[in-house]
């Protein structure tokens, strides 16, 4: 690589500058003459990620915390300098609100997947007929056409029936997509099942061989066992911040918006911007939602059946409230909701208990979340209409009558992407024409191979990695 390689970066949320970082990493410490342009439409970078600091609270607007199995966000935290702030969730009871009533998830329930016989005997979340019925997954042969990609609620309710699905899996599963688990893509989001099936047959028994023991479990960080999940103390916004000053400030173009992509007769690619003027660059990493992406594309690099289903809509509103605003207070974490519930809110989680060091003593955070697919309505009204909705149902589920100190509503308009089925195939594909038409250009985030904060960054990583071996 004789001359100098220049790589544009379009996206400046955590792909966008995930990328950027590793690239200006590799060719520092590899002596790399390759430089980078990052440019983001908007005035700040970090996407989604967004931090509050109020009178002692942290609050999260967007994802509060990522899978700490999935290494790959720690590993840039760590490489950030900002290891010293990880802290993990403490754990306790969750809940499932089915039929008026919340219940507790069954102990040894895996995703909603039953390990242990005498909770889910117990529960009252089935009724008999919906237990035995998911016994049957005892006995139940391999699906036939294992390796074919069907959707996620159609292999779990082959496995376990309706009851089990409607009443546990689906609220805690659909959560992470905001999406219809019926037209999900099984192995674009959940394949370890399918792998379970394929191995052991019977769901229920090759789950509870794969459970790891408590002191192998991953998701922990420095010496005290905790819950599976991680966030740093002094919010996620933190990290974008820091990786922001460790980028050059002349490669970051903020309040830019592209509007094409030519690739020209050199082999370089041109990037034309709104206001007229353009750059180039030799690599160019594609950090934006598709929906986004394939304007920038000429049509015989777009793939129309890739998420021909608009993303998902949906909303958190965070509230602050004294302590002593829980009068039938329950030990947990938070709560799921079945969607058969006649109830605006989807879930709530019990911010002050699983992440206590988001709080001031005497106080109480809720984050509850609004929105999902077939009824997103309620994101685009009124931040009074939305507190007044999610109020009247916490007033129905935990006896809460009182207004909040504060609250904070977040949209996020079209943001979560549907993985339907064959998404992987479809992605396949996008990346065959690009690799066809626009060789140097990659395509990565939240869009492609996962939705997940640690799954952005693996994607920004596997382009970098892929754009200095090409540009080498």
């Amino acid at each position: 690589m004789p001359e100098r390689k220049h790589v544009v970066i379009i996206g400046g949320g955590i792909t966008g500058l995930t990328a950027a970082f590793y690239l200006q990493k590799e060719a520092k410490e590899k002596n790399l003459p390759i430089t980078y342009t990052l440019i983001e439409a908007t005035d700040r970078l970090g996407g989604k990620i967004k931090t509050i600091h109020r009178d002692g609270f942290v609050i999260e607007r967007g994802p509060d915390s990522y899978l700490g199995r999935k290494q790959s966000l720690t590993k840039l935290i760590e490489n950030a300098g900002l290891e010293e702030k990880l802290v993990t969730n403490e754990t306790g009871q969750a809940y499932v609100m089915s039929g008026g009533k919340l219940h507790p998830i069954p102990e040894g329930a895996v995703m909603g997947v039953p390990t242990k016989v005498g909770p889910f005997i117990k529960t009252k979340l089935f009724s008999k007929a919906g237990k035995a019925r998911a016994a049957m997954d005892l006995v139940l042969p391999r699906r036939e056409g294992a390796d074919q990609d069907i959707s996620v609620g159609h292999f779990f309710r082959r496995r376990l029936g309706d009851q089990v699905v409607e009443n546990l899996i689906e609220p805690l599963l659909s959560g992470i997509y905001a999406g219809d688990i019926d037209r999900l893509s099984l192995q674009s989001t959940f394949p370890q099942f399918q792998d379970v099936e394929r191995k052991s047959r019977s769901l229920i028994l090759g789950m509870k061989q794969n459970i790891p023991k408590a002191s192998e479990r991953p998701g922990t960080y420095g010496k005290k066992k905790k819950g599976q999940f991680l966030t740093l103390s002094s919010g996620l916004e933190s990290l974008v911040e820091r990786l922001e000053e460790l980028l050059e400030p002349e490669s970051i173009w903020k309040n830019k918006k592209v509007s094409g992509i030519e690739r020209e007769e050199t082999g370089r690619y041109r990037v034309e911007l709104e206001d007229g003027t353009n750059t180039h660059g030799d690599s160019v990493i594609l950090a934006s939602p598709y929906s986004v992406a394939k304007q920038l594309l000429p049509e015989q690099i777009r793939v129309d059946e890739f998420h021909s289903t608009p993303s998902t809509s949906v909303a958190t509103i965070a509230m602050a409230f004294p302590a002593s605003v829980l009068k039938n207070d329950i030990n947990g974490t938070g709560f799921v909701i079945s969607r058969k519930e006649p109830t605006t809110i989807t879930a709530c989680t019990w911010t002050h208990r699983k992440w206590p060091h988001t709080t001031p003593e005497g106080k109480v955070l809720l984050r509850c979340y609004v929105g999902r697919a077939n009824n997103q309505e309620i994101v685009f009204e009124s931040d009074e209409a939305i507190l007044k909705a999610v109020l009247n149902d916490l007033n129905k589920i935990m006896d809460i009558t009182s207004e909040p100190d504060f609250y904070y509503v977040s949209r996020w308009i079209q943001s979560m992407p549907q993985y339907e089925v064959n998404h992987k195939q479809l992605w396949q594909k996008l990346q065959d024409n690009l690799s066809a038409h626009y060789p140097g250009v990659y395509a990565a985030g939240a869009s492609y191979e996962g939705v997940g904060l640690p799954d952005c960054v693996a994607s920004a990583e596997k382009a970098v990695t892929h754009i200095i071996k090409t540009l080498r």
